[in-house]
């Protein structure tokens, strides 16, 4: 009876505290932003002339596949909005991924200066984007319970995290020194080096350090990022697919290593999330007779519940 009592309390905290606090909020910015985003990218997909003019010839394809992949994430975040329940913190997670995918998708159009009838548009899912992550930030529980993810796929994701620094930030900084020394303005793709040194890899750094270090911020958001690689990087390969749409041809070379790298973070990213377990913090409020905070759903108020006589017992 004890035990079943024990399990019975453990299920009902996990089930009533949420990751994030103000849930309903972020679920309403998920959805508004996969909204805009699936009427933005639609009309990339349906109407690609769109692009003409203002994106390079050579750089259609590839815009016409991030419209693709900004279609699914669309689809993705609506359905997220309305399936992320508090208990459902992995669906939290996925939902962060396709906002940074939205953010950098965007930021792309909005920085390069992609100046067709949509582009207020592009904006709009630009800052709603960031906004809603900082919003999701601004909200994480304080008191949820701790996460736990055992030493081999801890050490696994933190070592593909640090992979993408130790790639990029040479490789960019390499192409950014000629155009340095020359002074040279080049007219498109600059927005990746803005987006990519200044926010991407920094993050990648810092949430490998804190997953390293098993620290629960770095555990819950690490596949947030892997996330927002994968469906940024698989564009890519899509691109070289949907070449010969516009009478070019398809670049193995290019292909092969988007693939081969939005495959990796597909793997780490669901391992990560497949092996992540809640920690029940109800043995340590047990035996200290502390009383459980517990959160609502929609305005992130808590109220306190002491531990049942059965929790006491088994302490």
């Amino acid at each position: 009876m004890g035990r079943c009592g024990n399990t019975r309390e453990t299920l009902i905290f996990l089930r009533e505290v949420a990751m994030l606090t103000h849930l309903f909020l972020n679920r309403v910015l998920w959805a508004v932003a996969g909204l805009l985003a699936l009427a933005a990218a639609a009309t990339g997909v349906w109407r690609p002339g769109i692009y003409n003019g203002v994106v390079a010839p050579d750089l259609v394809p590839g815009a016409y596949s991030q419209d693709l992949l900004s279609v699914a994430a669309g689809l993705g975040l609506l359905y997220l909005s309305y399936a992320a329940k508090p208990q459902r913190a992995k669906f939290q997670i996925v939902a962060l991924g396709l906002l940074g995918y939205l953010f950098y998708a965007y930021g792309i159009y909005v920085i390069e200066r992609t100046y067709n009838g949509l582009y207020l548009l592009y904006m709009a899912v630009f800052a709603l984007s960031f906004w809603a992550l900082v919003t999701a930030g601004a909200t994480v529980a304080r008191d949820a319970p701790s996460v736990s993810l055992s030493r081999a796929p801890r050490i696994a994701s933190a070592a593909g995290a640090i992979l993408q620094p130790l790639i990029f930030y040479p490789l960019w900084i390499g192409m950014l020194l000629p155009l340095m020394r020359s002074g040279e303005q080049i007219d498109s793709l600059y927005s990746i080096f803005i987006l990519d040194l200044c926010f991407i890899m920094p993050g990648f750094l810092i949430l490998a350090f804190l997953t390293y270090r098993n620290h629960r911020t770095g555990l819950l958001l690490l596949p947030a990022l892997y996330v927002l690689g994968f469906t940024l990087i698989f564009s890519l390969a899509v691109g070289e697919l949907v070449k010969p749409l516009f009478g070019a041809e398809p670049s193995l070379a290019a292909f092969l290593p988007a693939l081969g790298l939005s495959g990796l973070f597909l793997v780490l990213g669901s391992l990560h999330l497949a092996k992540l377990k809640a920690v029940n913090p109800l043995a340590a409020a047990a035996a200290g007779s502390q009383p459980i905070p517990q959160q609502s759903e929609r305005s992130g108020r808590q109220t306190l519940e002491k531990p049942s006589p059965t929790v006491k017992r088994n302490a």
